[in-house]
């Protein structure tokens, strides 16, 4: 496979805690803001930020929260941390005209002046970038910075190499591709998830990788615990009614005509905790990266799947799980994206649906090249899909489209256990089909809610 050749990332540059609605345009832009505003020298010389917006940010902005993430930002707030009477603080001192810069010193903004919308203008670097300017008194740039806003909330800033962007650390087993990745399986003797683990271990310790892995699950069960409660209408315009309360209770028994005698239990049960997950995504409500947060419910609901139908999910099981899709996620991102403004919902859905057939078929007892061809199938089956967000939310069609990537995933899996690991079409190939699609897809497919279902829906 062509590319850069790069050392493999870590699990938790894909599995990242944070809010919704977007990974690329929430959270990405937040981190941004809140890395400008920590390097300015002189931060009471500042009179007035000016922040611009282009590409996709701009495109869908308002729809993904994009605008509010940059105040967060430049109020000194972290997605990983960032409570609600937090935010609700910020907004509350934007409506009076003030903003309290890293929150230490207070300055005057007009959103109508200093906050700058270019959607048609599209930066060579990534669609995805956003400009931060300190201005003096006098109009004077004081420090300027450039982001560029790269997908599942990572940020590559103007003029850092992208292998600055990720991880280089030294690890015993650095491999470019699937091909490489399974070879070296097959020759240490070890499944996925070992050789992911001790390439983790060349970065943090035991410990440190364990809670990490079990923090980022303990958001992702209290996500779908809060989806399967709230009730209401999504934000955004849309009006659009929470499912998953409703279908949880058909589920379980509490309303009359309910599902149990369903001839899919746990398709039923799939689809009710991708929803859930992805409702409150739509919410803005505390999801994790899996690798964005379009596609934030596909791993979370195949993970409860395996819980419901399978077995307990021990600590081993959940790390392995966790290790495996990292695998197929890493190399998805380092040759082509995960950005669905760089390549489409392909990117996005297509990269979690590959991500959570590798884990699942990890955790089922799958050999390397099993666990190759899950990841394998589910991202073929997702090959072309586009980005294309009705009002630019993360709503229509994202929030199903998580839902059935989640049966397909775990069909993927299945498929590939059912066999001995060989297939005809490997997953670098498709892979890098996936990078071509999207380089070749029209630009109003790609998170710009410029074609497709965003302007093809009856207006209600």
């Amino acid at each position: 496979m062509s590319g850069p050749s790069r050392m493999p990332g870590s699990v938790f540059d894909l599995f990242k805690i944070g809010i919704g609605p977007s990974s690329s345009h929430t959270m990405g832009p937040m981190v941004a803001a809140r890395h400008f505003v920590q390097q300015i020298p002189a931060l009471n010389a500042v009179a007035r930020v000016r922040v611009t917006l282009f590409g996709s940010l701009a495109a869908t902005g308002r729809g993904h929260a994009t605008d509010k993430a940059v105040f967060w930002g430049l109020s000194g707030l972290s997605p990983h941390s960032v409570t609600p009477a937090a935010q609700q603080q910020v907004l509350e001192a934007l409506s009076e005209g003030t903003l309290h810069l890293d929150g230490r010193h207070t300055l005057p903004f007009e959103t109508a002046r200093d906050l700058i919308w270019e959607p048609d203008t599209v930066l060579a670097e990534h669609p995805n970038a956003v400009r931060f300017e300190a201005l003096d008194t006098r109009g004077g740039v004081l420090a300027s910075e450039t982001a560029f806003s790269i997908g599942g909330g990572a940020v590559r800033y103007q003029g850092q190499a992208p292998d600055a962007a990720g991880d280089v650390a030294k690890v015993p087993y650095p491999y470019q591709n699937g091909v490489e990745l399974v070879r070296l399986c097959k020759q240490h003797g070890l499944r996925v998830s070992d050789l992911v683990r001790a390439n983790e271990l060349a970065r943090m310790t035991p410990e440190a990788l364990s809670e990490g892995i079990r923090q980022c699950w303990d958001v992702m069960q209290a996500c779908v615990r809060r989806g399967l409660t709230r009730e209401g209408t999504l934000p955004g315009g849309l009006r659009l009614r929470r499912r998953a309360p409703g279908l949880y209770r058909s589920l379980s028994g509490g309303e009359s005509g309910n599902l149990i005698a369903s001839t899919l239990p746990a398709m039923d049960w799939l689809n009710l905790y991708a929803l859930a997950v992805n409702e409150e995504n739509a919410a803005g409500g505390q999801v994790v990266t899996a690798p964005t947060n379009g596609a934030a419910g596909i791993i979370p609901a195949v993970l409860h799947y395996f819980v419901h139908f399978a077995r307990p999910l021990s600590n081993e099981a959940l790390e392995r799980f966790f290790l495996a899709a990292t695998a197929v996620g890493d190399l998805i991102r380092r040759h082509a994206s995960i950005s669905g403004a760089e390549v489409g919902c392909q990117g996005e859905v297509g990269s979690a649906c590959a991500m959570a057939a590798a884990g699942l078929a990890e955790v089922l007892g799958g050999t390397p090249r099993q666990v190759e061809n899950a990841a394998e199938i589910g991202l073929e089956h997702n090959l072309g899909l586009t980005c294309d967000p009705v009002k630019g939310l993360v709503q229509v069609p994202c929030i199903e489209r998580n839902a059935i990537a989640a049966v397909k995933a775990v069909n993927a899996a299945q498929m590939a256990l059912r066999g001995d690991g060989y297939h005809f079409v490997s997953l670098d190939r498709v892979i890098r089909t996936l990078r071509d699609t999207g380089a070749d897809m029209a630009d109003k497919y790609k998170e710009t809610a410029r074609g497709g279902l965003a302007v093809n829906y009856p207006e209600c």
